[in-house]
């Protein structure tokens, strides 16, 4: 039976807990392989980010194309980006490789506030990478700035931001509700003919640190099992939610803590 593989393509994490290594976590979480292209390191922790070193395009393009020439790749995702050029090498490379499902994660600021996507890359996310996702998942700081719009602070308002990201090409939108307010923190996964509202307990929590990154991974590790798109969604909530909850078994860090990507095994 052929081994179902993962690739992200993100920032690595100091600390650990959010980018490449959540993503590759997640992965193994749900057992599925995890191959990974770094597009920056970043030195950071659960208090904030310091700094951040890109790494050059054209060595991102080296590593992609090293991992698809010889692995079969069942999804990809993307996380933190870091400019413009290197969503330029990564919209090339996709379209010579051609991958079956892609999960755009619109990383843009971290869990503590640090920006981590430079204002002009922007654009080149709506317009070169955005029209080649199967899904994008923007929590709500991350869809107004798609949008240039205020905070959506209604079920209304996010619905219909959710239709006019779709505008940009993607055929289907997870907006993450964790930064709204209320009992209940509510997804919508929202397609050209449907609204779909997951709900999950808004846990009270400091360790959240690389809950969007997680999410993504783990519809993209569903994706690579040959779920389908619902099904993989409803299923990363349920390990997101259940990842959050177990959070606090850990004492790592001094600010945002991890989430326990193993919750199910220790």
């Amino acid at each position: 039976m052929a081994t179902p593989v993962a690739l992200t393509i993100a920032g690595s994490d100091s600390s650990g807990g959010a980018g490449i290594q959540a993503d590759l976590k997640t992965f193994a979480a749900l057992s599925v392989y995890g191959a990974s292209a770094i597009t920056a390191l970043t030195a950071q922790n659960t208090r904030g980010v310091s700094a951040i070193y890109p790494v050059p395009p054209d060595f991102v393009t080296a590593q992609l194309d090293a991992v698809f020439a010889d692995l079969s790749v069942g999804a990809v995702k993307t996380g933190l980006l870091g400019g413009r050029a290197t969503i330029e090498a990564i919209a090339a490379a996709f379209g010579r490789w051609s991958p079956l499902f892609v999960v755009i994660d619109p990383v843009m600021v971290a869990t503590s506030g640090d920006r981590l996507l430079p204002a002009d890359a922007v654009d080149a996310l709506r317009t070169k990478l955005i029209p080649l996702a199967s899904i994008i998942t923007p929590n709500l700081p991350e869809a107004a700035v798609l949008l240039s719009e205020p905070l959506a602070t209604s079920d209304a308002a996010i619905e219909s931001q959710g239709r006019r990201l779709l505008s940009l090409g993607c055929p289907h939108v997870l907006i993450k509700g964790g930064h709204g307010h209320g009992s209940e923190s509510i997804d919508y996964l929202i397609s050209a003919s449907s609204t779909l509202p997951l709900a999950s307990p808004r846990l009270e929590t400091r360790n959240t640190h690389g809950t969007g990154c997680s999410l993504s991974a783990a519809v993209v590790a569903g994706l690579a099992k040959g779920e389908d798109l619902e099904t993989a969604v409803r299923n990363a909530k349920r390990f997101i939610s259940e990842a959050i909850a177990s959070a606090d078994r850990f004492a790592v860090g001094h600010g945002h803590g991890p989430v326990h990507h193993f919750h199910r095994y220790y």
